[in-house]
């Protein structure tokens, strides 16, 4: 069943995964490996520099409130192929600054259209075409970030080193241009429809209905769910935007750093695929209580003073915790709330998860700058998440029982 599933729905399932592999360039981790040439060009400090990246990610994080609608009403092809032209574009700029306010465009430019729209659009399209395997499409499309992961920090590290970082991002342009953009309008450009799945006017959530943003934003379920969603974006960007950083005060060395997300991947994509129909089958409300864990291990061994070991086994729990976020938190809005306004919807969780993401360099670079490196703010982190997870196991409950309160013939699985 799951081989003929995945047979028959390639081309969608593939649409989704190149639109997330497609948002690498604009995430945190890849951007990350440039800081050094960027700080070291612009004298900035690390608050500094995370700073500038908290305004750029803030305001990129706005305008994805307002753009991410048009999910629900422009056709997916013609969005995507102008939102790669201005990605293209942001790369170009991050080439050619000359002043920190360039550089503040370019870093707002790759946000907004790699981590938000990018990713926006291809989750949004998973949230739409499927139902009955809702999580299992997600856990696919979701690909696109390990293999990302996996692939482009070897590589920055090697061009960075062969032509410097500014020639770096003229690469990153030509390769947007030239590949990604007649990539994804030849895989939007279908009319057709994944096959086993329901339509998206049957695909209702709560109480049997389609939720409008205004109705989500008035309803308890999203300000519970707010606290731990963002505590995996948050906390996964500090970690790769402070690797340079990591690497000065543990002694590491870079180029062995870059080695562990392969590690990474490779285990958020195990995580996934397996978490995928297991969310289908028992629902994703009731996994909110244990997705936070791995985080928190992960925290808690970058506190430990170690060689670079602590480095792999940091990343190797946060590729864990990844691999469940994707399956559960995305497949967990169109079952709480249907699919008919779901590129609204999700363009306020994406804004909010991007927002979290603004936060996380801002305020642990000032940190740094006051004398407390990132490792030893590890731990207040730890407890956060411990704090998420009891509220899940409170919320949990609740939501279950809300969405098993919808008409039997609208329910999807909680």
């Amino acid at each position: 069943m799951a081989i003929q599933f995945y047979r028959q729905n390639a081309w969608w399932l593939g649409t989704g995964l190149v639109f997330t592999f497609g948002s690498s360039f604009g995430q945190t981790y890849f951007i990350s490996f440039f800081a050094g040439g960027i700080r070291e060009e612009f004298g900035l400090s690390n608050g500094e520099w995370g700073g500038l990246y908290t305004i750029a990610t803030f305001a990129s994080a706005a305008l994805l409130m307002h753009l991410g609608r048009l999910a629900d009403t422009v056709n997916l092809a013609k969005l995507a192929a102008a939102i790669l032209l201005v990605y293209a574009a942001a790369a170009l700029i991050m080439a050619s600054s000359v002043h920190v306010l360039m550089l503040l465009v370019g870093v707002f430019g790759l946000r907004f259209c790699g981590q938000g729209m990018m990713t926006h659009l291809g989750m949004t399209a998973m949230a739409r075409w499927f139902r009955a395997n809702r999580a299992r499409a997600m856990a696919i499309a979701a690909l696109g970030f390990p293999f990302g992961e996996a692939m482009f920090p070897l590589v920055a590290v090697g061009v960075i080193d062969a032509v410097g970082w500014r020639t770096g991002w003229v690469l990153v342009a030509c390769l947007i241009a030239a590949v990604l953009l007649p990539l994804c309008y030849f895989l939007t450009r279908h009319g057709r429809s994944p096959q086993g799945e329901g339509g998206a006017d049957t695909a209702t959530g709560m109480e049997g209905r389609h939720w409008t943003r205004r109705e989500v934003l008035r309803h308890f379920s999203f300000w519970l769910v707010l606290p731990g969603m963002i505590a995996p974006p948050f906390i996964g960007t500090c970690v790769v935007f402070h690797q340079v950083h990591i690497s000065e005060v543990r002694g590491y060395d870079l180029s062995t750093m870059a080695l562990a997300f392969p590690f990474y991947a490779a285990i958020s994509v195990t995580t996934a695929l397996i978490s995928g129909p297991l969310v289908d089958r028992i629902g994703s409300t009731r996994l909110l209580p244990v997705f936070l864990l791995p985080i928190t291990a992960a925290m808690l061994v970058l506190a430990i003073p170690g060689g670079i070991w602590v480095w792999f086994a940091t990343l190797m729990c946060a590729g864990l915790g990844q691999g469940l976020m994707v399956t559960i938190i995305g497949s967990l809005w169109p079952t709480l709330y249907g699919t008919r306004w779901i590129g609204s919807i999700k363009s306020l969780s994406t804004a909010t998860l991007v927002v979290a993401t603004a936060l996380g360099p801002g305020i642990t670079g000032f940190i740094i700058d006051w004398g407390y490196t990132f490792p030893q703010q590890a731990p207040f982190l730890a407890a956060y998440c411990v704090a998420a997870s009891l509220i899940f196991l409170i919320t949990a409950p609740r939501l279950t029982r809300a969405i098993a309160a919808a008409p039997a013939s609208a329910a999807a699985p909680a």
